[in-house]
């Protein structure tokens, strides 16, 4: 069963086993519906990624935007339409802007901490391999979320801009994950000035691929194919323990690597790649 549609947040399933979520606000440069709400942007995304990661046919995971822009992060400017919200949630309200209300700063630090970046964080414990294919500007939780996610394919276009013109410090995202993918000088770099272009992104190591935007969604496909023709169940553990690396010592890393070693060699998966490989044939991986 797969997850409640919105307009504004397209599920894209395909039978190679991609599956393209795509913020659609093409008209605001893919601002955020809401905040941390139910049917906020940032919760669908969510919602959308585990759907597609009890889904035994999905094997990556692909976020994405429709038109020129990834995602523009908090709509600063007006409120969504109603019919944004889909067929499935007619009548439904989110709030736009703050992450709080009017209850003073506390209830905004809980909303803020429970709430929306509990939420980016839900997109790092995704299972199966994410990308974020960056088609124009990624800003503030845009950014976030593309830095939660796995790779990062980039074009001319890509632009990582902060929330520093609005006053806000970079999120969870931002804060964690950039000083220890580009160090923390440079990580510092971007707090203070609030933007980056897609060459320095790259040579920097935000970006694992930067392609012409013409090719983009074709290299991001390539890319998919050869994640797809690999053991998920390898795939599956060697981020799980290197996620957990990130945060860990090497003793506790070779404890996980030794646990995950003997039951990736007792799997079906492993039997049938050491067997399509004496056979000469292209391999049919099931995750068990």
């Amino acid at each position: 069963m797969g997850p409640k549609l919105v307009d504004y947040l397209h599920y894209e399933k395909e039978d190679n086993g991609i599956l393209w979520i795509k913020f659609n606000r093409p008209d605001k440069m893919n601002a955020l519906y809401g905040t941390a709400e139910e049917l906020g942007t940032v919760a669908k995304v969510g919602e959308y990624m585990r759907a597609g990661d009890d889904d035994v046919d999905v094997r990556v995971i692909v976020l994405t935007g429709v038109g020129r822009g990834f995602c523009s992060g908090a709509d600063l400017k007006s409120r969504p339409r109603e019919d944004e919200i889909g067929p499935n949630f007619s009548g439904a309200r989110a709030s736009i802007g703050g992450h709080g209300g009017d209850e003073g700063p506390d209830a905004t630090r809980q909303h803020f901490f429970h709430g929306f970046t509990k939420l980016h964080r839900d997109i790092s414990f995704i299972r199966k391999p994410t990308i974020a294919m960056i088609n124009g500007a990624a800003v503030g939780s845009g950014m976030d979320m593309a830095l939660h996610c796995d790779i990062r394919m980039g074009c001319e276009k890509t632009r990582f801009i902060g929330y520093q013109q609005a006053g806000q410090i970079i999120e969870n995202g931002g804060s964690y994950y950039l000083p220890k993918m580009v160090g923390l000088g440079r990580a510092l770099e971007f707090a203070y000035t609030g933007s980056l272009t897609a060459e320095r992104a790259y040579d920097w190591g935000m970006l694992n691929h930067l392609v012409p935007s013409d090719e983009l969604e074709a290299a991001t496909r390539v890319l998919c194919e050869q994640i797809i023709a690999q053991p998920p169940l390898v795939q599956w553990n060697s981020k799980r323990i290197m996620r957990a690396a990130v945060d860990s010592t090497l003793e506790t890393t070779m404890v996980l690597t030794s646990n995950a070693a003997g039951i990736l060699q007792s799997s079906a998966d492993a039997k049938e790649a050491r067997q399509a490989f004496v056979e000469k044939r292209k391999p049919k991986f099931r995750g068990v």
